[in-house]
């Protein structure tokens, strides 16, 4: 089983959208009467909203994501949640990192335990990356799991480690694993360096994104580059829109398309784009109810996108009811656990994993194995 996934070369680029997205501000059930009536304010006009399906429409600033659509690359996933719902992001986060729920959040990230397992130091770059300049899902595990914010770090950060003195754990036994965690991490950059070395300039890549932009392109080309890494992490922060919503949600989510098509585009380019599976999550959804503040409130359920040369596009899931709020709040329609059990059986080929018991049909077929 780990070694099928491990000959695939498969690889999954998790995407965080920090702050909580809008979904239904994203993905926007328009013939619903109920959705004007909740957002008397802040709902999207018909000029707003491209539509997808004869019930489903995007925002106008995911437009880019338009041909990614047409072409069966896009699948939105409704109604994501987890019963007991927390609204702090801190603790929501976390939740949604380790596979937790509403009680608690787990210890290690909800894939990285599965990863390691599937591959072991040894035989990859690097298990994971991140492109955002923190560790997230990646925190308080063990293996190769690195966070650069720039392709010249690599080369700065393994020159510096090369220069470091030899020193022996002798009987320290804590010393001696650390020692040797710092050896794995220097062999990784090493290795990482001179593979981005030898790309040609002709492979770099520029995408039209803002800092979101910049990461799309670093992962890019660090796939182009050969890079062994199963997992890489982008982050676009600032959807916690309280008030102003309207404006500040459509510059979010016009980065959010420009740097997800910019990055199908390279990868498509590079020949890259079947073994590559673009995820986004977030803590929670916001509030179904409009705020006094022209914005929205923390909430619970939101849909997501998965995206991929491999995978069956289109809606799936159910559309939280508009007409069965509670306090203000959708019901989640799908366990987000689901789709985590989804991407390590039918992705990587993991059919025994942490999350095996959160079994769900709604989302069979949704990618090739």
């Amino acid at each position: 089983m780990a070694k099928a996934a491990q000959s695939s070369g498969r690889r999954v680029i998790l995407v965080e959208l920090s702050g909580a997205n809008d979904g239904l501000n994203t993905v926007v059930p328009y013939r619903d009467e109920r959705y004007r009536e909740i957002r008397p304010n802040i709902y999207l006009r018909k000029n707003e909203r491209f539509t997808l399906t004869s019930n489903l429409a995007l925002h106008t600033a995911l437009i880019p994501l338009g041909d990614a659509w047409e072409a069966g690359d896009l699948a939105i996933i409704q109604g994501l949640g987890y019963p007991g719902q927390n609204r702090s992001h801190f603790k929501s986060i976390a939740i949604w990192e380790t596979g937790g729920d509403g009680s608690q959040s787990g210890v290690n990230g909800w894939l990285t335990e599965d990863i390691m397992d599937m591959r072991d130091a040894a035989e990859v770059d690097a298990h994971g990356i991140s492109l955002d300049g923190g560790m997230g899902v990646f925190a308080a595990s063990s293996g190769l799991w690195l966070s650069m914010t720039s392709l010249n770090q690599f080369a700065t950060l393994a020159g510096q480690r090369e220069q470091t003195p030899t020193i022996s754990g002798g009987n320290n036994p804590a010393l001696a694993m650390l020692l040797d965690r710092g050896h794995s991490l220097n062999t990784a950059m090493s290795r990482i360096s001179a593979k981005v070395e030898r790309l040609p300039r002709s492979s770099s890549f520029r995408i039209d994104a803002g800092d979101f932009g910049r990461q799309a392109a670093m992962a890019a080309q660090l796939i182009d580059a050969g890079i062994d890494a199963p997992v890489l992490k982008m982050k676009l922060d600032g959807f916690d829109t309280h008030e102003s919503q309207p404006w500040r949600h459509r510059d979010l989510l016009g980065d959010l398309g420009r740097g997800l098509e910019g990055l199908r585009q390279a990868l498509i380019q590079s020949g890259h784009w079947e073994n590559t599976l673009v995820m986004t999550y977030s803590e929670f959804g916001r509030r179904a109810v409009e705020n006094a503040s022209m914005g929205t409130d923390h909430g619970t359920a939101a849909p997501h996108f998965l995206m991929s040369g491999g995978l069956s596009g289109g809606i799936w899931g159910v559309h939280p009811d508009l007409g069965n709020l509670s306090d203000g709040d959708m019901e989640f329609t799908l366990d987000y656990r689901t789709m985590y059990h989804t991407v390590l059986r039918d992705w990587f080929g993991l059919t025994q994993n942490r999350f095996a018991s959160h079994v769900d049909t709604a989302l069979d077929g949704i990618l090739r194995t």
